[in-house]
């Protein structure tokens, strides 16, 4: 696999779009396209922008033989099990706060029946 379709790979395994990659190494999305399409060889400060942003070793892109989809796989999944982890606590928050509400519309509905009953005005 050639240096441009692993950095093609990461980034998509990333969910990135080519834009936001150029965003944050500062360069126009045409310069970073053309480094994935293969185009133009990236220098090797490039390079390590690149590793350093992709939180990847620099060798993962240049060796031949690495395994960097393995890699950028187990990262993406402990990615995803991180969201997971953290969208399971929100529904918790969220189901929490939907009880609690709830209960405040019950308690206001029975202050209503009392009132009501009693035929009491209320002055609001």
């Amino acid at each position: 696999m050639s240096v441009n379709e692993k950095i093609r790979l990461v980034r998509e395994a990333k969910g990135w779009t080519q834009e936001e990659v150029a965003d944050k190494l500062q360069m126009s999305s045409n310069g970073y396209g053309d480094i994935e399409r293969g185009a133009t060889d990236p220098k090797l400060s490039r390079l390590l922008q690149l590793a350093e942003l992709f939180e990847i070793k620099p060798s993962d892109l240049l060796e031949p033989n690495s395994q960097i989809s393995n890699n950028v796989n187990s990262k993406v999944n402990r990615q995803r099990n991180s969201f997971y982890m953290n969208s399971s606590n929100e529904i918790e928050t969220q189901k929490f706060i939907v009880e609690q509400k709830d209960k405040e519309i019950a308690l206001l509905k029975r202050i209503i029946e009392l009132i009501e009953t009693k035929n009491v005005t209320v002055n609001v």
